[in-house]
């Protein structure tokens, strides 16, 4: 799914993010990447999204040079990215209300068949409902709590059914009760759709929960993927398990006691 090959990245004469470095992450993966502040995690996400180019390598997503965003990747960010005068209903049909402009021109929307309104609306109606916020749909995002706000980006991201989903700390403004429910919920869509994931967090535990593998970064340059197996991660009952706080140390151990 994704190919990152000898990837370099610089900004401009500081010393390179990345140098030479390669990473796999195969289809249907659940990845977490995490590691000190100004590691390259965030950038790594750019990368990925195609808002940022290498300086040297490739970045290859379901065998396509990365060159520009691609329609079929999905992000959820950290302050929701919603509309403040758009209701919930219309800010989760923002992205199809843009795919329904362009027409499928495998630029902005993926090439297939032109989704009609009516299957536009049942498609956002469905998710509304799935992610417990349908009774929202006519309010606005300063009328609803947080967490609520979070819900409303995801459903606006996976009613574009996309193949890659990139979250970049979506949920480290969030109290501690609501940022575990969606988490939970996260791991549940997740297994649902079959979706390739990578969050990007500065949490261990987050990570230790979301990612089935880890990828740790470590102070610039960083040269190898140093990455952690961790099968356990959003099964029932991991989050209380003897394996879950191993993993736990396992990933502080790599970051020197830092993230």
């Amino acid at each position: 799914m994704i190919d990152v090959d000898d990837l370099t990245f610089v900004y401009g004469k500081h010393t390179p993010v990345f140098e030479g470095f390669n990473w796999h992450v195969e289809t249907g993966e659940a990845w977490a990447v995490i590691g000190p502040s100004g590691c390259g995690k965030t950038t790594l996400l750019v990368l990925l999204t195609g808002l940022r180019h290498p300086s040297g390598g490739s970045i290859r997503i379901a065998g396509e040079p990365v060159t520009r965003p691609r329609p079929e990747t999905g992000l959820i960010l950290q302050d929701h990215g919603l509309l403040p005068w758009a209701t919930i209903r219309e800010n989760a049909r923002l992205g199809l209300k843009i795919r329904e402009f362009y027409g499928p021109d495998g630029r902005h929307a993926p090439r297939g068949e032109r989704l009609s309104r009516a299957a536009a609306e049942e498609r956002v109606q469905r998710w509304l409902e799935r992610l417990g916020i349908a009774g929202l749909a006519q309010k606005y995002p300063q009328q609803v709590s947080g967490g609520q706000r979070q819900r409303t980006a995801i459903a606006r991201t996976l009613a574009l059914e996309p193949d890659l989903l990139l979250m970049d700390e979506p949920f480290s403004a969030l109290d501690a009760p609501t940022r575990e429910d969606l988490q939970e919920l996260t791991v549940e869509l997740q297994h649902e759709t079959g979706l390739t994931m990578v969050i990007v967090t500065h949490n261990i535990e987050e990570a230790v929960y979301l990612g089935r593998k880890i990828l740790v970064l470590h102070e610039p340059p960083n040269r190898e993927a140093h990455i952690v197996e961790n099968p356990g991660a959003g099964q029932p009952g991991y989050r209380n398990s003897a394996a879950y706080l191993q993993q736990i140390e396992t990933v502080r151990g790599l970051l020197g006691g830092r993230a």
